[in-house]
């Protein structure tokens, strides 16, 4: 009895008594979903396994997670259909391991808000690199306590306020953005970089992105999606503008201020 609680408990908290992140992992592959269980267990995670939407909804209606893999192929469903639900419904990270690897589904995914992108066949390895990566980005960090918000280090632009430490947005109404963790890549970048213009190859290598050919638009999307959260009028962008022949520059500096 004693050797089964210690079981649960490691396999529960881990070690020093950090919770373990749980991860849902969706693919209608039961041999995927058993390698992808095994190599997440192995590292000390928590894995829920998922086969078609409504196996996903009834996961959610059960527990939360910290994070998602999504395959983009679900037999007679649609994956990308699945990750606008969860975009939706939910504040998850979602990792896109598929054998899709076609640009167009590449972008629809960065542009639903997926945070990475992993095509098939793929090594173990890798997967729980990006996975550490993804949860390290989304700020879901273990053991971690916010420091008083007075304290923090906020910025001002353009009637926005923006935490770079927390990857968090306030809107000019006040009100937290509902930026992704690759929409906050993208304008951290611009903000580290205010008023210089960026070329697309260069913002690709500042936001640590996918690897991409010349005529990806990647860049271009993660930009328009980011200009209808920041900008007074997205059509008319002003704060982050294109730069011809170029790429694209954020036009204001920010200004340090109190949260």
């Amino acid at each position: 009895m004693l050797a089964w609680v210690a079981d649960y408990t490691n396999a529960t908290f881990g070690v020093m008594g950090v919770a373990a992140k749980k991860i849902l992992v969706v693919d209608d592959d039961a041999k995927i979903r058993t390698l992808l269980r095994r190599c997440l267990e192995s590292d000390g995670y928590l894995v829920t396994e998922a086969h078609d939407a409504q196996s996903v909804g009834a996961a959610f209606a059960a527990e939360a997670f910290d994070l998602v893999t999504l395959d983009l192929n679900l037999g007679a469903e649609d994956g990308l259909d699945i990750a606008r639900d969860l975009r939706r419904d939910h504040d998850v990270p979602i990792f896109m391991v598929t054998g899709k690897d076609d640009v167009i589904d590449r972008v629809v995914g960065l542009e639903l808000g997926a945070d990475d992108y992993l095509t098939k066949p793929f090594h173990v390895r890798e997967v729980l690199a990006r996975v550490k990566s993804v949860l390290r980005r989304s700020g879901k960090r273990e053991a971690e306590t916010p420091a008083p918000q007075n304290a923090e280090p906020w910025l001002a632009l353009d009637g926005l306020k923006i935490n770079l430490d927390r990857m968090l947005l306030v809107g000019r109404d006040g009100q937290e953005g509902d930026l992704t963790t690759a929409d906050f890549k993208l304008l951290t970048a611009f903000v580290n970089h205010a008023k210089k213009p960026l070329s697309r190859d260069r913002l690709m290598d500042l936001i640590d992105g996918q690897n991409w050919a010349p005529l990806d638009r990647t860049i271009d999307n993660q930009v328009a999606r980011l200009r209808k959260k920041v900008e007074r009028d997205p059509a008319r962008p002003l704060l982050i503008k294109t730069v011809r022949g170029v790429g694209y520059v954020l036009t204001e500096s920010p200004t340090a201020t109190s949260g």
